[in-house]
């Protein structure tokens, strides 16, 4: 991943019209400290990172991200890092540990069964973070065969931009979607539903949308059924 770089804290402290001494006392750094960072002569830590996310209001794009793997996380932390991160329907739930949607997406469809109501959420994380880091999240879905998953839900956040007028979204994330084609795969699989029933599977094969079917997901999702595609 890229990290946060000197320049973008700079600038984002400027943002908030603080002198340095203001935000290196916010971040629990000394002003000089914070001035070698700026100038590129220290690098910023994760740590600094994860704190300029909460104190300057950088991008969450900018927490570093950690060693992602299936560790069967439960429907609480999936809502409230959703929350955490903007998403509208579990804006009640946010916290104050954000984590990086690149990590989040990719925790989450690597998932088994996930709540429907987070599956619903997941095309808007790609729609809100277009500028995640596709390098990683890409590279880990195909070493996990989540490929397919990963680029169902892009679609879906692609048509969420495009019904929104955001061209230059729709662009970026239709562009992920083309690479993910190079790599899809065959087998059938769900949308984090591994539980459905033999029956559920036969009626989602008679009628899931084209571009489940091509995609080789067993899910009734579309855009049509995202509560955040029409706000």
């Amino acid at each position: 991943m890229q990290p946060v770089t000197g320049n973008e804290l700079k600038a984002a402290r400027l943002a908030s019209a603080w002198t340095q001494n203001d935000a290196a006392a916010r971040l629990g750094i000394t002003q000089a400290y914070l001035s070698m960072v700026e100038r590129g002569t220290r690098a910023v830590s994760d740590e600094l990172a994860a704190k300029a996310v909460s104190v300057l209001k950088v991008p969450a794009t900018a927490l570093p991200i950690g060693q992602t793997q299936h560790r069967g996380l439960n429907e609480s932390y999936f809502q409230k890092a959703l929350g955490s991160l903007g998403y509208p329907g579990f804006a009640y739930l946010r916290r104050s540990a954000k984590v990086n949607p690149a990590e989040l997406l990719m925790e989450a469809i690597d998932s088994d069964d996930l709540d429907p109501r987070v599956v619903e959420a997941l095309p808007w994380l790609p729609f809100a973070y277009p500028s995640m880091d596709w390098t990683w999240l890409i590279s880990n879905a195909k070493m996990r065969d989540r490929q397919n998953r990963l680029a169902f839900v892009t679609v879906l956040a692609a048509q969420v931009a495009g019904g929104k007028g955001d061209a230059a979204t729709e662009k970026i994330l239709m562009g992920i979607v083309e690479t993910l084609e190079k790599s899809r795969l065959a087998g059938e699989d769900s949308l984090c539903n591994e539980a459905m029933t033999e029956a559920e599977r036969k009626w989602l094969r008679a009628r899931r949308s084209t571009t489940a079917k091509h995609w080789n997901l067993l899910t009734d999702l579309s855009v049509e059924r995202l509560a955040h595609a029409s706000k």
